[in-house]
């Protein structure tokens, strides 16, 4: 490792397709305390070719990429020597693709749509576990670097929102394929039009949704929100 390197802290690629989650992403890393964003890719080919001139020590990975799944781009660096650990941040449930992952170096999981708390409480444990050195002195003490890693502290969300009224609300507006209003989003989840717009806002923040004005009702145009580009269509993702 060179003086630089060690300077910088630990270095953070960001590999997701979508430029307004990139962002996101990058944005929400960077600002936690030791970790450098030094760069974000778009495809499996533009995270290589990035991988090969850039010392990286973790990467966090969009599991399905223009180019080919994300499991294969780790596949093929594991094979090319390349070390970095890996968080998944993607919307894939599929605990066959998670055990692949552990497998190949996935050391978190981070399922979209999530806040920065949720990035910051994995990033800030996997700082923990990875400034953990020496030798252990017992099982105790491998058990709890492990623990640094593996369990994490439930997810926090904005004060006034709760996890399965966001699924609901994430689930209805994926769904909707022209968009939907707060109120529209209210009425199918079954909440009032403000608690779903504060909902919506809050995909929106944590850049899984867009907004634009609808029109052609009289009166003040509504806000329509959006599931952003591609995400509707990929169920696994």
């Amino acid at each position: 490792m060179t003086e630089a390197h060690a300077r910088a802290g630990i270095r953070v690629l960001v590999v997701e397709d979508d430029p307004v989650a990139a962002d996101a992403h990058a944005l929400y890393a960077g600002r936690v305390a030791g970790f450098t964003v030094v760069g974000t890719a778009h495809s499996r080919a533009a995270a290589a070719r990035l991988l090969e001139r850039t010392p990286v020590d973790l990467i966090l990975l969009d599991l399905y990429l223009p180019d080919g799944h994300g499991l294969a781009l780790l596949r093929s660096l594991r094979a090319a020597g390349h070390h970095a650990d890996v968080i998944a941040v993607t919307s894939a449930r599929d605990l066959s693709v998670v055990r692949e992952g552990v497998s190949l170096g996935v050391v978190q999981y981070v399922l979209k749509p999530f806040a920065f708390a949720t990035l910051r409480d994995r990033l800030t444990r996997y700082a923990e576990f990875r400034a953990a050195a020496g030798e252990a002195s017992g099982q105790e003490e491998v058990d709890r670097a492990l623990a640094a890693l593996r369990a994490p502290q439930p997810a926090a969300l904005p004060k006034g929102l709760s996890a399965p009224t966001l699924t609901a609300v994430t689930g209805a507006l994926r769904a909707a394929a022209a968009g939907m209003t707060a109120a529209e989003a209210g009425a199918a989840v079954g909440i009032s039009r403000i608690t779903a717009r504060r909902y919506l806002e809050h995909l929106v923040a944590a850049g899984r949704a867009d907004r634009s004005p609808r029109y052609g009702q009289v009166g003040r145009p509504e806000l329509e929100y959006r599931w952003v580009r591609g995400a509707a269509g990929r169920a696994g993702r």
